[in-house]
């Protein structure tokens, strides 16, 4: 099967499945084929997928029938929500995703750091071509009041869940480091790298992070904690790059759960805790 009638073919499953209908129009709009063609689709959909389709006559569509399992694509709660958040975040126009039906969906408003978006080409660019650039940065050091040109060899983009950084090494401090994009105030000349990505130990390696429903919430509440988190056994193992860790660590609250005497402000603890905290004084 042609991957483009695949697609619509999926196309065809996902409104059924989130919305319980679907017509020609739905098909034609989306990827600008012909009208007979959309009902060549529905046709082989229905030969494929028997009992999937109910014709609503008066309504001229075809409605999920009670029999109807997708037969095209595996349903992700996951992809659905993201692309909802996307919508409600303005970072996505609701016409480039596959959803027609849109519930009244709203996103919390997090102040989006601003990049300078020639930085960031020379920062992808210098990546892409091994390259180490000049940059003037400015840091939150005290010792550095002010921002400084400094040379980087960039290998990697990291997102925090708030902010992006670029990850390489500073030539000025001798080690790989973490670099706020949003602070990469401008870009110079670019070189050829002699620090290969392969050096970069904290990167390159993992820790699994063994999680907990929080020992101090109720046994149900711990259950509804294990679901959340997808746990197996009441636990979940999560790999993270050691060069990540201080993000996760600060993401998740985890390192205040012994602080806060509510326990439904932190959740999830660390089971492996005394090996988290060393790698995390390990990495700095």
């Amino acid at each position: 099967m042609r991957r483009g009638i695949e697609q619509r073919l999926e196309f065809v499953d996902f409104r059924l499945f989130w919305e319980g209908k679907i017509n020609r129009a739905d098909i034609i709009d989306r990827f600008r084929i012909s009208t007979p063609q959309a009902s060549k689709d529905l046709a082989l959909y229905e030969s494929l997928a028997p009992g999937n389709l109910e014709y609503d006559a008066s309504g001229k569509r075809y409605l999920a029938a009670s029999t109807f399992t997708p037969r095209f694509f595996t349903p992700n709660a996951d992809q659905y929500l993201t692309q909802l958040r996307n919508i409600a975040d303005h970072t996505t126009d609701a016409g480039d995703t596959w959803l027609s039906i849109l519930p009244s969906a709203e996103a919390m408003p997090i102040p989006q750091r601003r990049v300078n978006v020639d930085v960031l080409r020379s920062l992808i660019g210098a990546i892409k071509n091994r390259e180490y650039l000049h940059v003037r940065y400015q840091s939150m050091n005290e010792g550095r009041p002010g921002p400084m040109w400094r040379w980087i060899s960039p290998h990697a983009l990291a997102h925090d869940g708030l902010r992006w950084h670029v990850r390489g090494y500073c030539h000025e401090q001798k080690k790989f480091k973490d670099f706020v994009i949003s602070r990469c105030l401008q870009s110079g000349d670019r070189r050829d790298a002699d620090v290969p990505a392969s050096q970069d130990r904290n990167w390159n390696e993992y820790f699994s992070v063994v999680l907990i429903p929080n020992p101090a919430l109720s046994s149900e509440q711990q259950g509804v904690i294990a679901q959340d988190y997808r746990m197996e056994y009441g636990q979940i193992a999560i790999a993270v790059r050691k060069a990540l860790l201080y993000y996760f660590n600060k993401r998740l609250r985890l390192d205040v759960a012994k602080v806060i005497d509510d326990p439904k402000e932190t959740p999830v603890v660390v089971l492996n805790e005394k090996a988290f905290h060393d790698v995390l004084a390990e990495v700095g």
